[in-house]
């Protein structure tokens, strides 16, 4: 963890271990676990800063992730340690922005996520990041733009996955984890198998499972709870992936884009 000079952690760094139940059966990481221990030592970093679970819910606040580019660099081996560092780079009236990165035990980059985190009241509506909070962050953390993932509507030959949101994938809220969603993303791009461009990597949905380095885009809309059924729909656009998760009624919860870099 590094420090400035009143003491304060600017930036925390953390091991993490991969475990069985993590990887796929590649026997490496699955994508989704990445944004996992993201937000774990988001919530961390927090706490050593003095803002823990408490503070927040005694002044009826707390931080929903909006958005996340997630590039995925270089495969991590279940059972490797890796270490994850986070800080925050940004800050909005009313959200922040970390960045993370995901190194191996030689200091090679992994992965490197940009998460934007939106400031919310008891309602579940946005509101001002408390002053106090701001006496954390360095001068160098200035204003940004927020993550947009913008979709058409799918065409009518859109491949189609029906989700039943099952207990495991809730968390202590009751709602859909986020790292989960991005489970669902590669599901549906596991249920397209190879496209109609099988030779080109970046638009084979596949293959992109496993290609690297690749991004996700994605950002949520709304939440999901124990036993929706939800519909995702998914299609090649502009040599990517687009995903777009629904519930029955049309209301839309998650979107997303995939594809490969370089």
């Amino acid at each position: 963890m590094s420090e400035a000079a009143d003491g304060l952690p600017y930036r925390m760094v953390r091991p993490y271990r991969l475990r069985f139940e993590e990887s796929t059966a590649n026997e490496t990481i699955r994508s989704a676990v990445h944004l996992a221990w993201a937000a774990d030592i988001a919530w961390q970093h927090s706490s050593a800063l003095g803002f823990g679970r408490d503070w927040y819910s005694l002044r009826g606040l707390f931080w929903l992730v909006r958005a996340v580019r997630i590039d995925v660099l270089r495969p991590i081996e279940t059972y490797a340690t890796a270490t994850v560092e986070t800080y925050v780079r940004g800050y909005r009236r009313i959200a922040a922005r970390r960045h993370c990165d995901i190194r191996n035990g030689g200091g090679d980059l992994m992965a490197r996520l940009e998460i934007d985190w939106v400031m919310t009241n008891a309602r579940g509506i946005p509101t001002r990041v408390p002053e106090e909070m701001l006496a954390f962050v360095t001068p160098e953390a200035p204003s940004f733009e927020m993550l947009r993932v913008s979709l058409p509507d799918a065409p009518a030959d859109a491949a189609e996955l029906r989700v039943r949101v099952a207990r495991r994938d809730l968390d202590p809220l009751d709602h859909v984890n986020n790292s989960v969603y991005v489970d669902y993303l590669e599901e549906a791009l596991a249920a397209l198998g190879a496209s109609a461009d099988g030779e080109t990597p970046g638009t084979n949905a596949g293959r992109l499972l496993t290609t690297t380095p690749r991004r996700y885009e994605v950002e949520f809309l709304s939440s999901a709870g124990g036993g929706d059924n939800l519909v995702g729909r998914t299609w090649p656009i502009d040599g990517s992936w687009a995903f777009r998760l629904s519930r029955e009624d049309g209301t839309e919860v998650f979107r997303a884009r995939a594809s490969a870099l370089g």
